[in-house]
């Protein structure tokens, strides 16, 4: 599939059905596109809709099948936007950092495929307001989904949240004050279940699955 040109050929790709609940359209908002003028389409559509597919299939739908709704806040981004918000200082890195992540239609270094989508569990962010236990979402995942990496923001709880081939399962936190690595192979706690640190949030926001 080559790159729309035109606005029905946009139209078509954005209506790229990635899972049962999600389109490709639904990832490819950008601010950084929509108020700098940059169009925010993947330069591979096949190799964005491949990885697509995946984090939609492995990761989000069953999410969203526990926890009920997904809101997703940031995902694809396109070389050219991703380069201008890293070198304008607008929460994005580099973008060989990025590759098989933000950056869909792109491989690493090692040749790996990837995707990532900035969420928010919008069922979750009542009991994270009260509490401040973004641990509780964290470990959830980590015990239930195959993903690659996540990393946690103090707005809402949203979180990166990435699929990867040779997955390295860590998890970052930016919200103070255990700001910084919760686990990652090699940590004492990385290894079986966590099923306590998730028990309360359970308790209280249940879920549908």
């Amino acid at each position: 599939m080559r790159q729309p040109k035109s606005v029905n050929a946009l139209e078509d790709l954005g209506r790229v059905r990635l899972s049962e609940n999600f389109f490709l359209r639904d990832f490819l908002h950008s601010e950084i596109a929509i108020i700098h003028g940059f169009r925010n389409i993947p330069d591979d559509p096949d190799l964005a809709i491949a990885v697509g597919k995946v984090l939609c299939e492995t990761l989000l739908e069953p999410l969203q099948a526990r926890f009920g709704k997904i809101s997703i806040r940031s995902a694809y981004r396109s070389t050219e936007v991703n380069h201008f918000g890293n070198v304008n200082k607008l929460n994005c890195g580099r973008n060989e950092t990025n590759y098989a992540g933000h950056i869909w239609d792109r491989r690493d270094a090692e040749g790996r495929m990837g995707a990532t989508a900035c969420i928010v569990v919008n069922r979750f962010v009542p009991y994270y307001e009260r509490t401040g236990d973004w641990e509780a979402m964290a470990w959830w995942v980590h015990d239930h989904l195959p993903y690659s990496d996540m990393e946690f923001f103090p707005k809402l709880a949203a979180f990166n949240l990435q699929w990867r081939e040779e997955p390295i399962r860590g998890i970052y936190s930016f919200i103070p004050p255990r700001r910084g690595r919760l686990t990652e192979p090699g940590k004492a706690n990385w290894a079986g279940r966590h099923d306590a640190a998730y028990a309360a949030m359970l308790s209280e926001i249940g879920g549908i699955g």
